[in-house]
């Protein structure tokens, strides 16, 4: 599609990204799972992201499945329950929580699970979470994305609830990644410096906003301080093909219409910065 001037100048030919651009079942609470699934159906998105928490819907996966097929959207993504509220979630044992997140992926056709990095306290796991998660992604086609995350800060210092690190882009590198931009702001990272850091490792975004409060704010891009434009149009100019999903927290709004509203803002923004500008040579003389 060109969208060149009419005087005959250079214009610059917009290409779509790959990319499917997903919502997460997290940014419609404190509504449920259930209601993710009709409204990315109704909004127009590509596809679903499961936060599986304490929603009974999001811990089966065969319920999963059903809605699936009865909205007609695809399960992009399983979150595997890796939150402190979810601890007990499927199991206690973390590697019992992936051999489920990756069953439920596989049943439903998603090709990512999201995890994040062990807590400080999760010694074993973490001991062997590298090794561990790198043989469960080479006994399936479904990655394993592991998720940047946030120091805590308290009385003026850093403190990391994760081992080995919050950081996981700069430790050595895992097979996938998912790059969180809320989780960015309260961090108060460089995001496109953990973006080229992550590199062709990049295979899963969750889009939201922040401000750099010590808090995970999940506002909806562009209301914030993060650069989710520019990291939307980097992806698109390297040609990504991996998730977009909109993560972003709705629960302090008014009513469904307001939650609507702020979900389909989130999706044009996305496709708008998706869109890929590739501007030609110019013309001699």
């Amino acid at each position: 599609m060109s969208a060149g001037p009419p005087d005959g100048t250079p214009g610059r030919a917009l290409r779509p990204c790959a990319a499917r651009i997903g919502l997460s079942t997290a940014s419609v609470y404190p509504e449920g799972t259930a209601v993710a699934f009709e409204l990315a159906a109704k909004l127009g998105y590509d596809g679903v992201e499961v936060m599986v928490w304490t929603d009974p819907v999001s811990q089966d996966p065969y319920a999963l499945q059903r809605l699936s097929q009865h909205y007609g959207v695809a399960v992009l993504a399983i979150h595997a329950p890796c939150l402190i509220i979810t601890q007990r979630v499927w199991t206690t044992d973390p590697w019992t929580k992936l051999q489920r997140a990756r069953f439920a992926a596989e049943l439903v056709g998603a090709d990512t699970v999201v995890v994040h990095p062990p807590f400080r306290w999760q010694r074993d796991y973490a001991r062997r979470f590298r090794e561990g998660v790198g043989q469960l992604a080479e006994e399936t086609d479904v990655r394993f994305a592991v998720e940047n995350m946030f120091p805590l800060r308290v009385r003026g210092r850093e403190v990391s609830a994760y081992q080995p690190s919050w950081d996981v882009a700069a430790e050595e590198p895992y097979r996938d990644y998912t790059l969180d931009l809320s989780h960015t702001a309260v961090s108060q990272s460089d995001a496109i410096g953990m973006l080229t850091a992550m590199g062709d490792r990049l295979t899963h975004l969750h889009i939201a906003d922040g401000t750099g409060q010590p808090k995970d704010e999940h506002l909806v891009p562009g209301r914030g301080s993060q650069p989710c434009a520019d990291v939307l149009e980097r992806l698109a100019r390297r040609d990504f093909s991996g998730n977009v999903v909109v993560e972003i927290n709705t629960r302090r709004v008014l009513d469904r219409a307001e939650r609507e509203a702020d979900l389909a803002e989130a999706l044009a923004f996305c496709r708008l910065h998706l869109a890929a500008a590739d501007v030609p040579p110019s013309r001699p003389g």
